[in-house]
Protein backbone atom coordinates (compact mmCIF):
# COMPACT_ATOMS: atom_id res chain seq x y z
CA UNK A 1 0.00 0.00 0.00
CA UNK A 2 1.46 3.20 -1.11
CA UNK A 3 1.86 6.33 1.23
CA UNK A 4 1.88 9.96 0.17
CA UNK A 5 4.21 12.22 1.11
CA UNK A 6 2.17 13.99 3.12
CA UNK A 7 0.47 11.36 5.35
CA UNK A 8 4.02 10.44 5.85
CA UNK A 9 5.26 13.98 7.34
CA UNK A 10 2.15 13.54 10.05
CA UNK A 11 2.96 10.54 11.18
CA UNK A 12 7.00 11.78 11.31
CA UNK A 13 5.28 14.43 13.40
CA UNK A 14 3.99 12.14 15.81
CA UNK A 15 7.59 10.48 16.29
CA UNK A 16 9.02 13.55 16.79
CA UNK A 17 6.83 14.48 19.27
CA UNK A 18 6.82 11.37 20.97
CA UNK A 19 9.62 12.07 23.47
CA UNK A 20 12.90 11.44 21.06
CA UNK A 21 15.27 14.06 22.75
CA UNK A 22 14.15 16.90 20.06
CA UNK A 23 13.86 20.11 21.39
CA UNK A 24 10.78 22.06 20.52
CA UNK A 25 12.86 24.47 17.39
CA UNK A 26 14.55 21.25 16.75
CA UNK A 27 10.88 19.58 16.01
CA UNK A 28 9.34 22.43 14.10
CA UNK A 29 12.33 23.24 12.10
CA UNK A 30 12.51 19.53 10.99
CA UNK A 31 9.10 19.56 10.25
CA UNK A 32 9.27 22.79 8.05
CA UNK A 33 12.43 20.64 6.31
CA UNK A 34 10.33 17.96 5.26
CA UNK A 35 7.35 20.22 4.35
CA UNK A 36 9.78 22.07 1.85
CA UNK A 37 11.24 18.84 0.55
CA UNK A 38 7.64 17.59 -0.06
CA UNK A 39 6.53 20.56 -1.83
CA UNK A 40 9.37 20.40 -4.22
CA UNK A 41 8.42 16.55 -4.79
CA UNK A 42 4.81 17.48 -5.67
CA UNK A 43 6.32 20.07 -7.92
CA UNK A 44 7.92 17.31 -9.91
CA UNK A 45 4.72 15.40 -10.41
CA UNK A 46 5.30 13.02 -7.23
CA UNK A 47 3.39 12.47 -4.27
CA UNK A 48 4.06 8.61 -3.45
CA UNK A 49 6.95 8.32 -0.80
CA UNK A 50 8.19 5.00 -2.09
CA UNK A 51 9.50 6.71 -5.36
CA UNK A 52 11.50 9.50 -3.36
CA UNK A 53 15.27 9.24 -4.55
CA UNK A 54 18.52 10.13 -3.40
CA UNK A 55 18.72 12.42 -6.74
CA UNK A 56 15.21 13.79 -5.37
CA UNK A 57 16.73 15.07 -2.24
CA UNK A 58 19.90 16.52 -3.77
CA UNK A 59 18.50 18.52 -6.17
CA UNK A 60 16.12 20.20 -4.17
CA UNK A 61 19.04 20.87 -1.82
CA UNK A 62 21.13 22.34 -4.81
CA UNK A 63 18.14 25.36 -5.20
CA UNK A 64 18.13 25.31 -1.36
CA UNK A 65 21.95 26.42 -1.95
CA UNK A 66 21.31 28.40 -4.81
CA UNK A 67 18.74 30.57 -2.92
CA UNK A 68 21.83 31.82 -0.85
CA UNK A 69 21.25 29.11 1.98
CA UNK A 70 24.21 28.71 4.52
CA UNK A 71 26.23 25.84 5.09
CA UNK A 72 24.47 25.24 8.63
CA UNK A 73 20.81 25.88 6.70
CA UNK A 74 22.20 22.88 4.19
CA UNK A 75 23.96 21.29 7.10
CA UNK A 76 20.44 20.67 9.16
CA UNK A 77 17.89 20.59 6.00
CA UNK A 78 20.19 17.13 5.76
CA UNK A 79 19.73 16.21 9.03
CA UNK A 80 16.02 16.50 8.87
CA UNK A 81 15.77 14.60 5.51
CA UNK A 82 18.22 11.73 6.91
CA UNK A 83 15.70 11.50 9.99
CA UNK A 84 12.40 11.18 8.01
CA UNK A 85 13.97 8.98 5.20
CA UNK A 86 15.49 6.42 8.18
CA UNK A 87 12.03 6.56 9.87
CA UNK A 88 10.17 5.97 7.26
CA UNK A 89 12.02 3.14 6.35
CA UNK A 90 11.73 1.54 9.70
CA UNK A 91 7.69 2.40 9.72
CA UNK A 92 7.87 0.22 6.69
CA UNK A 93 6.45 3.35 4.53
CA UNK A 94 9.12 2.24 2.29
CA UNK A 95 11.60 -0.57 0.78
CA UNK A 96 14.77 1.72 1.38
CA UNK A 97 16.52 5.01 2.93
CA UNK A 98 17.28 7.09 0.37
CA UNK A 99 18.80 9.80 2.70
CA UNK A 100 21.67 7.27 4.04
CA UNK A 101 23.94 7.65 1.61
CA UNK A 102 23.01 11.59 1.61
CA UNK A 103 26.20 13.34 2.47
CA UNK A 104 25.72 17.62 3.78
CA UNK A 105 28.37 20.01 4.29
CA UNK A 106 29.98 20.87 7.42
CA UNK A 107 29.01 24.11 8.98
CA UNK A 108 31.67 26.06 8.97
CA UNK A 109 32.68 27.51 12.10
CA UNK A 110 33.40 30.76 12.76
CA UNK A 111 35.02 32.63 16.06
CA UNK A 112 31.72 33.71 18.76
CA UNK A 113 31.79 36.88 19.13
CA UNK A 114 33.43 37.68 22.89
CA UNK A 115 32.48 40.54 25.22
CA UNK A 116 35.13 41.80 26.91
CA UNK A 117 35.42 42.21 30.51
CA UNK A 118 35.87 46.12 30.32
CA UNK A 119 32.43 46.46 28.52
CA UNK A 120 30.98 44.00 30.85
CA UNK A 121 31.74 45.90 33.63
CA UNK A 122 29.90 49.30 32.02
CA UNK A 123 26.86 47.00 30.77
CA UNK A 124 26.69 45.93 34.39
CA UNK A 125 27.31 49.91 35.66
CA UNK A 126 24.69 50.93 33.19
CA UNK A 127 21.89 48.00 34.11
CA UNK A 128 22.87 48.67 38.18
CA UNK A 129 21.37 52.11 37.72
CA UNK A 130 18.34 51.70 36.40
CA UNK A 131 17.85 48.56 38.88
CA UNK A 132 16.00 50.64 41.66
CA UNK A 133 13.62 49.19 43.89
CA UNK A 134 10.79 51.49 42.06
CA UNK A 135 11.68 50.50 38.68
CA UNK A 136 10.85 46.52 38.39
CA UNK A 137 12.05 46.45 34.84
CA UNK A 138 14.96 47.41 35.78
CA UNK A 139 15.50 44.75 38.11
CA UNK A 140 14.50 42.40 36.01
CA UNK A 141 16.67 43.29 33.08
CA UNK A 142 19.82 43.30 35.40
CA UNK A 143 18.63 40.12 36.58
CA UNK A 144 18.27 38.30 33.36
CA UNK A 145 21.90 39.84 31.92
CA UNK A 146 23.30 38.77 35.78
CA UNK A 147 22.15 35.30 35.46
CA UNK A 148 22.99 34.75 31.21
CA UNK A 149 26.93 35.92 31.97
CA UNK A 150 27.26 34.28 35.76
CA UNK A 151 25.53 30.76 34.25
CA UNK A 152 26.47 30.77 30.73
CA UNK A 153 23.04 29.52 30.28
CA UNK A 154 20.64 29.61 26.87
CA UNK A 155 18.44 32.42 26.47
CA UNK A 156 15.69 29.85 25.93
CA UNK A 157 16.77 27.97 29.20
CA UNK A 158 16.64 31.36 31.07
CA UNK A 159 13.37 32.25 30.34
CA UNK A 160 11.78 28.59 31.23
CA UNK A 161 13.29 29.14 34.95
CA UNK A 162 10.62 28.89 37.54
CA UNK A 163 10.64 30.02 41.23
CA UNK A 164 11.71 26.66 41.91
CA UNK A 165 14.54 26.25 39.63
CA UNK A 166 16.40 27.87 41.77
CA UNK A 167 18.45 26.69 45.32
CA UNK A 168 18.77 29.59 47.40
CA UNK A 169 21.21 28.00 49.75
CA UNK A 170 24.03 26.94 47.30
CA UNK A 171 23.15 29.38 44.57
CA UNK A 172 22.69 26.70 41.83
CA UNK A 173 19.62 27.40 39.42
CA UNK A 174 17.87 24.13 37.85
CA UNK A 175 17.60 24.20 33.87
CA UNK A 176 16.52 21.75 31.19
CA UNK A 177 18.89 22.10 28.11
CA UNK A 178 18.70 20.62 24.99
CA UNK A 179 17.02 17.26 24.11
CA UNK A 180 15.05 17.69 27.66
CA UNK A 181 18.35 17.19 29.87
CA UNK A 182 18.74 18.75 33.26
CA UNK A 183 21.42 20.18 34.99
CA UNK A 184 22.93 22.36 37.30
CA UNK A 185 24.22 25.89 37.44
CA UNK A 186 26.00 27.53 39.84
CA UNK A 187 26.16 31.51 39.97
CA UNK A 188 27.65 34.22 42.18
CA UNK A 189 26.87 36.47 44.33
CA UNK A 190 25.92 39.48 42.07
CA UNK A 191 23.55 37.74 40.71
CA UNK A 192 22.10 36.32 43.57
CA UNK A 193 21.64 39.97 44.87
CA UNK A 194 19.70 41.15 41.60
CA UNK A 195 17.63 37.60 42.11
CA UNK A 196 17.10 39.06 46.28
CA UNK A 197 15.60 42.30 44.99
CA UNK A 198 13.75 40.96 42.08
CA UNK A 199 11.69 38.22 44.35
CA UNK A 200 11.36 40.25 47.78
CA UNK A 201 10.41 43.90 46.11
CA UNK A 202 10.17 43.35 42.19
CA UNK A 203 8.62 40.24 41.00
CA UNK A 204 5.60 41.08 43.34
CA UNK A 205 4.96 44.25 41.34
CA UNK A 206 4.39 42.78 37.86
CA UNK A 207 2.99 39.36 39.52
CA UNK A 208 -0.54 38.92 38.61
CA UNK A 209 -3.26 35.74 37.51
CA UNK A 210 -1.29 34.72 34.68
CA UNK A 211 2.31 34.80 36.23
CA UNK A 212 2.15 31.44 37.45
CA UNK A 213 5.45 29.85 38.89
CA UNK A 214 7.48 31.86 36.18
CA UNK A 215 11.01 33.62 37.62
CA UNK A 216 11.32 35.89 34.92
CA UNK A 217 8.00 38.37 34.01
CA UNK A 218 7.41 40.66 31.53
CA UNK A 219 5.66 43.87 32.14
CA UNK A 220 2.14 42.42 31.42
CA UNK A 221 3.11 40.00 34.61
CA UNK A 222 3.45 37.07 31.82
CA UNK A 223 6.60 35.39 31.52
CA UNK A 224 9.02 36.94 29.49
CA UNK A 225 9.68 35.71 25.82
CA UNK A 226 13.18 35.14 24.19
CA UNK A 227 12.85 38.20 21.67
CA UNK A 228 12.52 40.39 24.93
CA UNK A 229 15.28 38.92 26.21
CA UNK A 230 17.28 39.36 22.57
CA UNK A 231 16.35 42.80 22.66
CA UNK A 232 17.70 44.17 26.13
CA UNK A 233 21.15 41.94 25.40
CA UNK A 234 21.12 43.26 21.54
CA UNK A 235 20.58 47.20 22.82
CA UNK A 236 23.03 47.04 25.90
CA UNK A 237 25.44 45.74 23.31
CA UNK A 238 25.25 48.12 21.14
CA UNK A 239 26.93 50.96 22.98
CA UNK A 240 29.95 48.55 23.98
CA UNK A 241 32.76 48.37 21.04
CA UNK A 242 30.95 44.66 20.92
CA UNK A 243 29.03 45.77 19.28
CA UNK A 244 24.89 44.86 18.82
CA UNK A 245 24.91 41.46 19.81
CA UNK A 246 22.32 38.44 21.23
CA UNK A 247 22.07 36.65 24.39
CA UNK A 248 24.59 33.90 23.26
CA UNK A 249 27.64 36.38 23.08
CA UNK A 250 27.12 36.32 26.87
CA UNK A 251 27.35 32.27 26.68
CA UNK A 252 30.29 32.48 25.07
CA UNK A 253 31.49 35.17 26.80
CA UNK A 254 31.28 33.35 30.50
CA UNK A 255 32.91 30.15 28.78
CA UNK A 256 35.94 32.08 27.25
CA UNK A 257 36.49 34.39 30.34
CA UNK A 258 36.37 31.03 32.30
CA UNK A 259 39.10 28.88 30.33
CA UNK A 260 41.04 32.37 30.41
CA UNK A 261 40.80 31.86 34.44
CA UNK A 262 42.02 28.56 34.44
CA UNK A 263 38.81 25.97 34.15
CA UNK A 264 38.84 23.14 33.64
CA UNK A 265 37.29 22.21 30.13
CA UNK A 266 35.40 19.44 31.24
CA UNK A 267 33.60 21.55 33.54
CA UNK A 268 32.75 24.09 31.10
CA UNK A 269 31.39 21.31 29.21
CA UNK A 270 29.65 20.26 32.02
CA UNK A 271 28.48 24.03 32.34
CA UNK A 272 27.13 24.62 29.29
CA UNK A 273 25.48 21.69 28.47
CA UNK A 274 27.24 20.06 25.34
CA UNK A 275 26.77 16.89 24.40
CA UNK A 276 30.78 16.84 22.84
CA UNK A 277 33.79 18.10 24.41
CA UNK A 278 34.31 19.55 20.58
CA UNK A 279 31.86 21.77 20.88
CA UNK A 280 33.60 23.47 24.05
CA UNK A 281 36.81 23.64 22.26
CA UNK A 282 36.18 26.10 19.90
CA UNK A 283 36.71 28.29 22.55
CA UNK A 284 39.74 27.32 23.14
CA UNK A 285 40.37 28.46 20.19
CA UNK A 286 38.95 32.14 21.36
CA UNK A 287 41.21 32.01 24.32
CA UNK A 288 44.47 31.13 21.81
CA UNK A 289 43.27 33.93 19.18
CA UNK A 290 43.57 36.31 22.49
CA UNK A 291 46.63 35.02 23.60
CA UNK A 292 48.08 35.52 20.79
CA UNK A 293 46.59 39.36 19.85
CA UNK A 294 48.15 40.13 23.61
CA UNK A 295 51.54 38.48 22.67
CA UNK A 296 51.58 40.71 19.18
CA UNK A 297 50.83 43.90 21.38
CA UNK A 298 53.07 43.24 24.08
CA UNK A 299 56.18 41.07 23.22
CA UNK A 300 59.18 43.02 22.10
CA UNK A 301 59.77 40.47 19.92
CA UNK A 302 56.62 39.38 18.48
Amino acid sequence: MSTSFAEAIVGFETHLDAGRGYSANTVKAYLIDVQDLAAYFEKQMLSNLEDLELEHIRDWLWQVTQKGATKATVARKSAAVRSFTAWALKSGLTNSDPGLRLRSPKASRTLPKVVSRESLAMVFDVLQEKATEDNPQGVRDLLAVELLYASGARVSELVGLDLESIDYSRNIMRVMGKGSKQRMIPFGQPARDALDTWIRISRPMLANEKSGRALILNSRGQRIGVRQIYSLVANILEATPTGSAGPHSLRHSAATHLLDGGADLRAVQELLGHASLGTTQIYTHVSIERLRDGYKNAHPRA
